[in-house]
This record gives structure tokens, sequence and C-alpha cells, in this order.
């Protein structure tokens, strides 16, 4: 089952959204549909305002490009989530640890598939309190350039 939903993740861009090879191709369908968009926020300034944490850069990036080829983020509340078990002194957790052990869950965890783009999945964190299994999102959606990306939230985070 887990392999089925990764061939939909990989195909999510080009079945969606055409070729984002094609530069500027899919802004100009889009905005012949719709007209110019009103207000913009990219993943980039969500990135930048601390909203989403780069999981392609720093000590995740190998960890992330084990997993999946696709530029990953987390939510913040993932990441704190994450920074609680690092913190905890009893269970020794590192970043990449936590990191490795939610993306390799993502993979075998599989709860529930939410549509060809997005599954809940489950995943054993120690040192994040009283409750050791946690239920996460992962979603592969469009990046500011149209190209496939992949954030991991909290199931109520969109």
């Amino acid at each position: 089952m887990s392999d089925r939903i990764l061939d939909q993740l990989e195909l999510f861009s080009t079945g969606l959204f055409g070729n984002p090879d094609a530069e500027g191709a899919d802004t100009k369908q889009t905005e012949d549909l719709f007209g110019p968009a009103i207000s913009v926020y990219t993943r980039q300034m969500a990135i930048e305002d601390g909203v989403l944490v780069d999981a392609t850069i720093g000590d995740l990036a190998e960890v992330s490009g084990q997993h999946y080829k696709h530029p990953m983020a987390m939510t913040n509340a993932v990441f704190a989530l994450m920074q609680r078990a690092v913190n905890s002194p009893r269970w020794c957790n590192d970043f990449k640890g936590v990191w490795h052990d939610i993306l390799h869950m993502s993979k075998m965890g599989v709860v529930r598939r939410l549509d060809a783009t997005a599954h809940l999945f489950r995943v054993l964190v120690t040192g994040t309190g009283r409750r050791k299994w946690h239920t996460l999102k992962i979603v592969c959606h469009p990046g500011d350039n149209a190209e496939p990306v992949i954030t991991v939230m909290l199931p109520e985070e969109d």
C-alpha cells in the first residue's frame, strides 16, 4: 500500500500541474482562469517567517534525502514536537534520529489515505510527554514554482 501512495505522490506534480519546467506556463493558465493573484504567501516566505522549518538544509538534509527526492519541510508544530523529544534527557534523542523515524513511518505507518496527495501516519516519538504515539500528516503539493514539495504536519494543520 505504501508504494502505491508514494507513486501517487510522485505523479502529483505532473498530473495536476502540467509540466513545471515550462517557464510561466502554469501561471499563465491560472491567470487566464482566475485573473491575477490578490495576495501571495509563498513557501519560502513561510520558511523565513518560521511557520515552516526547511528540512533540506543543515543536519536534517541528509536524512530527508535518504527518504524522499523532493524538497521537504515540516510545520513549526512538528519541529516543536521533535524539540521536546530532543530536550528530554531520559531518551537521548537527536534531531536526525527523530526526523528519520518520522520519515520512515510516513512510508510504513500509513493509517489513512486522505487523497492522492496526502495521508496520515503514526510514529513513536519518545520524550514528548505522556503520549508516545503521534499521528502526523504528510502532503505532497506544488511549491513556489509548481515543483513537487513535501510537508509534514499535524493532522489538523494545512
